[in-house]
């Protein structure tokens, strides 16, 4: 889907570090697990050090801002004690605050959690319960943070993937994020924090994220900035067959399918390669351009060679 004429050229949402501006092109938030059990990585980063090198890398790679999750996305597995949450991700929220200017968002969906990391210097706070806790939204507004509001039908945890779920799956995912919406301005946090997720993968089956992927428009009419998870989510694992970090080129594909109007937020694993993409697609579709003088540089013509044995 490309950029058309009646849209508005960027989208800004308000944050404690000030509005953000979402043009075309979109803003690329980096993961950090501190979990040892997430999907996409498997407990990888097990250390402070390890995280924060996470970060940085990412950052390195172009990301313009960093969500760190504390708590696995993995379904049908209890939720972990509040304290251990907290425990996992505000050192490395405090790190991120203090040896970089990062835009910090957390991704939690608990009020007790979302107070500690706004206190600590995050930004944002990525709640994928759709506002379960309505203290969520009050912790933002008292602390002039951004909020993301997930549509999601079932409670954290739990998977919800039933074919009948929905009569129309497109109209319950914009319905509810606008009642959402309208809950987050009851608790006193205006729309200009908000940031709308229609959730792919999150309480639908693969059919119905790829049909609220094909109708996007629909949420994008809400008039909020868009947060799209789609770096190797389980719709892509049934379309190509294969596992979370063997879908670079199906994440891939979705982001190019998806972007090119303004207001988006991708929320991916592989940077460097979404940025690259970006770029491409930039040039291709005449929204940047290479200059007539332009040549390719002679070390990147081709490989280095191999070493000697």
């Amino acid at each position: 889907m490309y950029w058309c004429g009646d849209v508005t050229s960027e989208i800004s949402v308000t944050t404690t570090a000030g509005p953000l501006a979402i043009g075309t092109t979109p803003l690329l938030m980096g993961v950090v697990n501190a979990t040892p059990n997430s999907f996409s990585d498997a407990g990888q980063l097990r250390t402070l050090a390890q995280r924060v090198a996470r970060a940085e890398t990412l950052l390195d790679a172009g990301a313009d801002l960093i969500d760190v999750g504390g708590q696995s996305g993995v379904t049908n597995e209890p939720e972990i004690p509040v304290a251990e949450e907290i425990g996992r991700v505000l050192p490395l929220v405090r790190a991120l605050a203090a040896e970089r200017d990062v835009l910090v968002s957390v991704d939690t969906y608990r009020p007790e959690v979302a107070r500690a990391v706004l206190d600590a210097g995050a930004a944002i706070v990525n709640d994928t319960s759709g506002l379960l806790y309505p203290d969520v939204a009050v912790a933002c507004a008292e602390a002039g943070a951004g909020l993301v509001v997930m549509h999601n039908r079932g409670r954290p945890k739990q998977r919800l993937t039933d074919p009948a779920l929905y009569d129309d799956v497109v109209e319950d995912v914009v319905s509810f994020l606008r009642e959402r919406i309208a809950v987050a301005g009851e608790h006193g946090l205006s729309p200009e924090h908000v940031i709308v997720d229609p959730g792919p993968d999150f309480a639908k089956t693969p059919a119905q994220t790829v049909q609220v992927l094909r109708r996007l428009d629909r949420v994008e009419a809400l008039g909020r900035p868009v947060l799209l998870a789609l770096s190797r989510k389980d719709f892509l694992g049934v379309i190509t067959g294969r596992r979370p970090r063997e879908r670079l080129a199906a994440t891939l594909a979705a982001v190019a399918a998806v972007t090119g109007r303004p207001g988006h937020i991708l929320r991916v694993h592989d940077v460097a390669e979404v940025r690259d993409l970006l770029r491409v697609l930039a040039v291709l579709r005449g929204d940047a351009e290479i200059a007539d003088d332009a040549e390719l540089a002679e070390h990147l013509r081709r490989e280095p060679p191999a070493p000697a044995p």
